[in-house]
């Protein structure tokens, strides 16, 4: 995708971390509220209830509301997305007041990384709007 060479780029990054542990922990307790509430359907089946990969996607959503400077509350948890590629790559979608608020900064593309060790789950968003 190209822009003018005119164009005033702004650039939104958000990032976050995530303990998986403590994740775990949660998990644990309130395993249908998390799912109901945090994650969509195609994502709970993606993880398979992998305590990691869940907490990589819940580090994405956090990363993806700092990156549209609403924090979760304006923006619910399930109007982010976190698929995969055809191999295997994060991919961020958005839905509903997330989309909505992308598209009013002029959000024009974005990208996603997750990575994380036995303990960390991190995830950052960079998004460019022109």
């Amino acid at each position: 995708m190209g822009f003018p060479a005119s164009a005033m780029i702004r650039i939104f990054s958000g990032v976050d971390l995530v303990e998986i542990p403590r994740f775990r922990r949660v998990l644990e307790r309130h395993p249908a509220g998390l799912q109901r509430r945090v994650f969509t359907p195609r994502e709970w089946e993606l993880c398979r209830g992998h305590p990691a990969h869940l907490a990589l996607r819940f580090a994405a959503k956090e990363a993806t509301s700092k990156a549209l400077g609403t924090g979760i509350g304006p923006v619910s948890w399930r109007e982010m997305e976190i698929l995969t590629d055809e191999r295997g790559a994060p991919v961020l979608l958005l839905h509903g007041k997330a989309l909505k608020r992308a598209q009013d900064l002029g959000w024009r593309t974005w990208s996603i990384t997750l990575t994380d060790t036995d303990h960390y789950a991190l995830a950052m968003v960079v998004a460019l709007a022109w």
